[in-house]
């Protein structure tokens, strides 16, 4: 059955982790990226008017050196960033087209719908915006990026039926992840009818160094794969995607993308069986069992992003990656508004309702103890 963006390549280009020098995004190696990624017959590139730089190393690396009609260009609004009036979330996106050099975008998406956030785009009447802008035809295709629960996610749907496609977390760690639930997600999006454009695919590069009982699962099937080809494939042979955003941040991770995608074919029923064995492999590693039901955080007198720490702290116990864990520990604990672990009294309310029986001011301090 055919979708929106059906015809694309499966593999996309995701420009949120580019290289740089001395913290300077390095344009000549992006267009190297670049060209060996449309060398190869691929053409979507996403950015995003939040991801610094991003948006003028597209416009120097892509949109400068190639015919407009060779590729698909999407970017995104960020509305509860920096904005006050609905003239600040318009002038996000008059700002992204004068950084691209476009006169148009063919995929803009309402960037990270979800809990708070949803409710500046509402005040801001940016859904209307968006579709005065796609009659203008400055925008071609209408979506939305989200990183929220499957219920969320089925209501904002329902709410605006008029989103075209749907821009979503989804790898084979997360999917039946309580916390991130990209299984429940995309069976969200699929009961709607809503095609898929995936994020995170690899995880933030953790699945390219999974634990070592799903690295040797994955190099016993196929010694000679990469371990990242297993996740990004895994997602590209969903049904119903327009393609996968890998966030390749260097030349040789690019031609790995590229040696297994561009004869893109979808994993065998033998290597399904691989992946499932490999997500049990993932789930016997002993972390911390929060189901993210946050009995604990309506209990807590102190505002502990209790969760969040827990999420963090799972992520640091199987990928051993510190700094992707903190930064999750960052956005899923202070920049949601709660209290970091440190902060815990230790009166142990929590405890007394939490249907997993965590023992939770110990777990939060082992949080406190890696992430101070």
């Amino acid at each position: 059955m055919a979708f929106l963006g059906a015809e694309i390549g499966k593999l996309g280009f995701g420009m949120m982790r580019l290289p740089k020098n001395d913290d300077v995004i390095d344009i000549e190696q992006v267009k190297a990226m670049v060209d060996a990624f449309m060398d190869a017959g691929f053409t979507y590139i996403d950015t995003a008017w939040a991801y610094p730089g991003s948006e003028v190393a597209v416009r120097e690396a892509l949109v400068k050196r190639y015919p407009r009609e060779r590729f698909q260009l999407a970017t995104k609004l960020a509305a509860w960033i920096n904005c006050q009036t609905r003239d600040d979330a318009i002038g996000q996106f008059e700002k992204s087209l004068g950084q691209l050099g476009t006169d148009v975008v063919d995929f803009y998406l309402l960037h990270n719908l979800g809990e708070t956030r949803t409710g500046y785009f509402d005040r801001f009447e940016m859904w209307d915006f968006v579709q005065e802008q796609k009659k203008k035809g400055r925008i071609k295709h209408v979506g939305a990026s989200f990183h929220c629960t499957a219920d969320e996610l089925d209501a904002i749907l329902r709410a605006h039926p008029e989103l075209e496609f749907v821009q979503l977390q989804i790898n084979y760690a997360d999917w039946h992840s309580p916390s991130i639930q990209s299984g429940a997600c995309y069976d969200v999006a699929r009961k709607h009818n809503k095609p898929i454009v995936v994020m995170e695919p690899v995880k933030g590069g953790t699945l390219a160094t999974p634990p070592e009982p799903v690295a040797a699962i994955l190099r016993k099937t196929n010694p000679q794969a990469s371990l990242a080809s297993w996740a990004i494939r895994y997602t590209a042979s969903l049904e119903g995607i327009i393609t996968v955003l890998s966030g390749m941040s260097n030349l040789d991770q690019m031609q790995d993308n590229l040696s297994f995608m561009k004869n893109f074919t979808p994993l065998s029923e033998a290597e399904q069986a691989t992946i499932r064995e490999a997500q049990e492999a993932l789930s016997r590693i002993p972390i911390i069992p929060c189901t993210t039901c946050e009995y604990c955080a309506k209990v807590c007198p102190n505002d502990i992003g209790i969760s969040g720490s827990f999420t963090a702290m799972n992520l640091l116990t199987l990928y051993k990656a510190k700094e992707f864990a903190a930064n999750q520990e960052s956005w899923l604990v202070e920049k949601h508004g709660k209290k970091k672990a440190g902060e815990c009294t230790q009166c142990g309310a929590c405890e007394e309702v939490c249907p997993q029986h965590i023992a939770i001011r110990e777990e939060l301090r082992k949080v406190s103890e890696q992430f101070a």
